[in-house]
C-alpha cells in the first residue's frame, strides 16, 4: 500500500505510482539538462587530460631515450680515451724509466772516461 502524493490516502494502485515517478524522473531530466551533461563532459575533460599527458609522457620518454643513446656513446668514446690515456700514462712511464737508465750508463762511461 502506498499514500497516494495528491490525497494523502492509501492508494492500492501500485502501477500509478511507478509512472508517476518515471514521469518525475523524465520531466527532472527535461528540467535539467546540462546538470546531465556535466559529469559526462567533466569525465570528458579528464579523459582529454589524461591523453594528453600521456603524448607528453611519451615525447618525454622519446627525448630521454636519445638522449639515453647519446650518453652511452659518449661514455664509450670517453672510455676509449681513457684507455689510450691509461696506455700513454704507461708508456710515458717506461719510457722514464728507460732515461733513467740510460743517464745511470752514461754517468758510468763518463767516470770510465775520466778514469782514463
Amino acid at each position: 500500500m502506498l499514500l497516494s502524493p495528491v490525497r494523502g490516502t492509501i492508494s492500492r494502485n501500485f502501477t500509478q505510482p511507478q509512472k508517476e515517478r518515471t514521469g518525475m524522473i523524465k520531466s527532472a531530466a527535461a528540467r535539467t539538462p546540462h546538470t546531465d551533461l556535466d559529469p559526462i563532459d567533466r569525465l570528458e575533460e579528464k579523459v582529454k587530460r589524461l591523453v594528453d599527458l600521456i603524448a607528453q609522457m611519451r615525447a618525454d620518454q622519446a627525448k630521454s631515450a636519445e638522449a639515453n643513446a647519446r650518453l652511452g656513446q659518449e661514455i664509450t668514446a670517453l672510455r676509449a680515451r681513457l684507455a689510450e690515456a691509461e696506455s700513454a700514462a704507461t708508456e710515458i712511464t717506461a719510457l722514464r724509466d728507460e732515461r733513467e737508465i740510460i743517464r745511470t750508463r752514461v754517468a758510468e762511461m763518463l767516470e770510465q772516461l775520466e778514469a782514463i
